[in-house]
């Protein structure tokens, strides 16, 4: 089989994964992974982008599917064996792509006004994360509730660096919905869904207008959002634990950002996908 369609399959594995994984954002990883821009104009138009950007997605999604509905069985019992390493392997994912963000960021020249919105992104977004996983809010699971659950999700999409479950875990409506996820219960399901396809239709024509229009401002205030994201993903209580623990957080980050570069490495020697915004 292609190796570059075993490699995306992956990369869309590792997308998945990030949706479901606590902390994490499947929208920073499809902006690590290059695929964040055609994701949001094929969302925008279907119609007209599904040719062109359908046959080069597809094994993102195939790998998405299976990393997010084969982790969401697992996940409990990850987190409660290996919770923090878990998380800091994504963090040093995440890291290693930084520098390669940043000059994509600014494919298209910067400015100050550039460095200064990423700046201000990256305060603003601290500060909504901190509070968000400071909040004591608690919301009874059910239809109304997994409404919400499927509108965060797709805002994990469109927005990169605002995980999903950091809106939900401190609501109480992270762990049934991912439970009523892995075992594909209708009343979970549906609600979800509909929560998703709403989000979509409303925000991701206005997402895919701005970047036509203000491509390096928007992508660095995203590259602010994962800069803050990535902060406040860290376990700090876990580094603080112990010597060990740290050591061990440090070794599972450093094992990301080898991947990262490996993956950069392997995404630098092929066009992980065309660029069809002239269409």
């Amino acid at each position: 089989m292609d190796i570059n369609f075993l490699l995306k399959v992956l990369q869309g594995g590792l997308i998945g994964l990030g949706a479901v994984l606590p902390g994490i954002s499947g929208g920073v990883l499809s902006v690590v992974f290059g695929v964040y821009r055609p994701i949001m104009e094929l969302l925008a138009d279907p119609v007209h982008k599904w040719r062109t950007h359908l046959k080069v997605l597809y094994p993102y999604m195939i790998g998405s599917a299976a990393g997010f509905l084969g982790v969401a069985n697992l996940l409990s019992y990850i987190l409660k064996t290996y919770p923090e390493p878990s998380v800091c392997v994504f963090v040093g994912l995440i890291c290693g792509m930084l520098p390669s963000l940043w000059r994509e960021a600014g494919e298209k020249g910067r400015n100050g006004k550039n460095v200064v919105a990423s700046v201000i992104a990256f305060f603003l977004a601290g500060v909504f994360l901190f509070l968000l996983q400071n909040a004591r809010i608690s919301v009874a699971p059910g239809f109304a509730g997994y409404l919400f659950c499927g509108f965060a999700f797709a805002l994990s999409v469109i927005a990169p660096g605002m995980s999903f479950s950091a809106l939900l875990m401190p609501l109480g409506l992270y762990t049934p919905f991912v439970d009523g996820i892995g075992h594909l219960y209708p009343e979970v399901m549906l609600p979800g869904i509909a929560g998703c396809v709403v989000t979509f239709v409303c925000l991701v024509k206005l997402v895919n207008r701005l970047f036509r229009q203000h491509y390096a401002v928007m992508f660095h205030i995203i590259f602010g959002i994962i800069g803050a994201a990535t902060v406040m993903t860290v376990p700090r209580d876990s580094f603080a634990a112990s010597a060990e623990a740290a050591s061990q957080n440090l070794f599972c980050m450093a094992v990301g950002i080898v991947i990262a570069l490996f993956l950069e490495v392997i995404n630098e020697k092929m066009a992980c996908f065309p660029d069809n915004e002239a269409e």
